[in-house]
């Protein structure tokens, strides 16, 4: 056997999660798990495996391939580690197409497998919310999907000065690029690809992929003119489009539920997966530091038929990374204090004291509903008060032999060092 030592680092993207970092984790898994439920939305989960096949229909074989991590199973089936959800969301409603009660307004919060370069805000697993409205075809559920996303970054606390969400339209897109350049839905389908990556690329380039399509300089510098256009002045040189429609019924939602503030129209917005139909959007971090999109989605009406022929289920939904919402709350300070919002106490020990009458004192904190534990181990008195305070622990409960007899227990705040003697029945009093 090898003498050589194993490598104490994750694999190449993930990441370990100390106790402190779950803490951080549960904290907004939390916040989010409660802002959508009163927002009437249900949780659900698929499992973590999926047929590759499900990602090939969905984006095609090249890219399932190349993203996700397959492998072939003992039964000679073709499978992947999800690296997505929507295609799992879109087999289950599928799959009970007949008994659901529409509209569905699902979520989820969990972790996937990509094989891509990890960078900034990406990483090979992570954990993605996901948030999707199914069976309703109107403008309504592109409204209450794009309120969700707001709503959930409102309650860490951001405001309309740290985020915009950027919102265009694909049925409108498509119909502008076809009367621009005269294109069909295969040519706008690949003018499209060019407008979605823009941004990452020299005005050079995007421009000499716009001329090898057959795209003129004129018809170039038209569509240019709509990146700084509001919506209404670039509806109307489209107005019998569906999509100018609905972008105009959007926009007017969001104006009268006073979402406006937080909302862009954003003509150069794509989302670059073919399967997106009507509205798109994505959520950009208005820090300069950070200037990027966090997270996106959209309308997505013939997904759920890849697996049930003729099913019109419409849908419309986003992701958003666990990894880019916590840049997100750390570079704007909404990360609260983790460890004063809570009572933590550590009841030490002395030696004259039976451990059971320690144990007894942790059960009587724990029925108050105050987080408690009894120091385990052998140090003296001051190490332990040494452990309380590098663990995070609010307060220590002193109970010595003299305590134990007249029923009373020393209380040390260890923030500020202020030490109060409690009778153990009255407990609850103090920990109020």
């Amino acid at each position: 056997m090898s003498n050589e030592k194993l490598s104490t680092q994750p694999y190449k993207g993930t990441r370990d999660f100390y106790p402190c970092d779950m803490k951080l984790r549960n904290w907004f898994f939390g916040k989010i798990r409660e802002t959508l439920e009163l927002a009437a939305f249900d949780e659900y989960n698929a499992p973590m495996i999926e047929s590759l096949e499900l990602y090939i229909a969905k984006s095609g074989e090249e890219i399932a391939k190349e993203q996700t991590y397959n492998f072939l199973d003992r039964g000679g089936r073709m499978l992947a580690i999800r690296p997505e959800m929507t295609p799992s969301v879109a087999r289950m409603v599928a799959a009970k197409m007949g008994e659901l009660n529409y509209p569905l307004k699902w979520f989820s919060i969990p972790n996937m497998y990509r094989y891509e370069r990890p960078q900034r805000g990406r990483l090979r697993e992570f954990w993605q919310l996901n948030v999707d409205i199914f069976g309703c075809d109107t403008y309504e559920a592109d409204l209450d999907v794009i309120q969700s996303a707001i709503n959930v970054l409102r309650a860490f606390g951001a405001d309309e000065t740290m985020f915009k969400v950027h919102i265009n339209n694909r049925r409108f897109f498509n119909d502008v690029i076809a009367a621009i350049c005269g294109t069909d839905t295969e040519g706008s389908r690949k003018v499209s690809k060019i407008v979605d990556r823009k941004n990452k690329v020299t005005r050079e380039a995007y421009v000499k992929d716009m001329n090898e399509l057959g795209i003129t300089d004129e018809q170039i510098a038209k569509i240019d003119s709509l990146y700084t256009m509001d919506v209404f002045e670039a509806t109307a040189l489209c107005p019998d489009s569906v999509g100018s429609g609905e972008l105009v019924s959007l926009f007017d939602a969001l104006k009268a539920t006073g979402l406006l503030k937080y909302c862009v129209f954003d003509f150069g917005i794509i989302r670059g997966l073919d399967y997106y139909t009507g509205t798109v959007f994505e959520v950009f971090d208005e820090d300069p530091e950070n200037n990027r999109a966090m997270f996106g989605g959209g309308r997505y009406d013939n997904l759920v038929g890849l697996f049930a022929k003729n099913a019109k289920v419409s849908g419309v939904g986003y992701g958003m990374g666990d990894v880019t919402l916590e840049n997100f709350l750390v570079s704007h300070k909404l990360v609260p204090d983790l460890y004063g919002e809570d009572y933590r106490v550590l009841v030490t020990r002395f030696d004259d004291v039976p451990y059971e009458n320690y144990i007894a004192l942790v059960d009587e904190l724990r029925a108050l509903g105050v987080t408690s534990t009894v120091y385990i181990g052998t140090k003296k008195f001051g190490k332990q008060i040494d452990f309380a305070v590098k663990d995070n622990y609010t307060h220590v409960a002193i109970m010595g032999g003299d305590e134990l007899a007249g029923g009373k227990v020393k209380i040390k705040n260890l923030k500020t060092r202020e030490e109060s003697e409690v009778e153990r029945a009255k407990l609850g009093e103090y920990f109020a």
